[in-house]
């Protein structure tokens, strides 16, 4: 007995959906192979599953860009809009600007230039000559504020001394101020005690000897 038509529509129960859906996906991929080897078609598959989770098979021999850029040539159908298109020739400027800095970068350390033409390898010493003079320019700038930072430690340092011993000397002075005063009240202080109690007798007393 032969197996009975199937209705196509969406399959309610998710599991069965879920089965059916990866069985159909494999098979489809299966056949995207078979024709790319058996026929040497380009093909291009891309799927989207309803969980959002994306499959893609492209043929070896070229990717899905290169299917798309000549779908939208045979079929005059504009994929991308004047925002993406921009985009696009700006990373193919960049992507050349870039290529052409690592060319002049090999120049100039002195590799491949066996094919540049006179005005070429005239233009590369020149650059190379500015690219020097630039350089010895910043290093004389940078001992100069060597120099100079320098010299504003020097005199910082000569002006810090010269507070330093400011400061000694007027310490030295409120010492020997204090010192003058402390011998000028003790001279006071002996001028007032009675000059009995300030003579000593330097013989014994003669009364205690009779």
């Amino acid at each position: 007995m032969g197996r009975g038509k199937i209705e196509i529509k969406r399959i309610e129960n998710s599991s069965n959906r879920q089965v059916t859906y990866s069985k159909r996906r494999n098979g489809i991929i299966k056949k995207a192979k078979e024709i790319t080897v058996l026929c040497d078609a380009k093909v291009s598959l891309v799927i989207f599953a309803s969980s959002g989770k994306m499959v893609e098979y492209c043929s070896p021999s070229v990717t899905v860009t290169d299917i798309l850029d000549k779908y939208h040539g045979q079929a005059g159908k504009k994929l991308w809009d004047a925002k993406h298109e921009n985009l696009s020739n700006e990373v193919d400027r960049v992507k050349k600007d870039n290529d052409s800095m690592q060319v002049e970068l090999r120049h100039l350390k002195g590799e491949d230039i066996t094919s540049l033409t006179h005005k070429e390898l005239m233009a590369l010493e020149a650059a190379l000559e500015n690219g020097l003079a630039s350089n010895r320019d910043k290093q004389s700038k940078f001992v100069d504020m060597v120099i100079e930072n320098d010299r504003a430690l020097e005199e910082e340092h000569k002006r810090l001394t010269y507070e330093l011993h400011k400061q000694e000397m007027k310490i030295e002075e409120n010492v020997r101020e204090l010192e003058n005063g402390y011998h000028q009240r003790l001279g006071n202080y002996n001028n007032q005690i009675p000059f009995a109690f300030r003579v000593q007798p330097i013989q014994p007393n003669l009364q205690e000897r009779m």
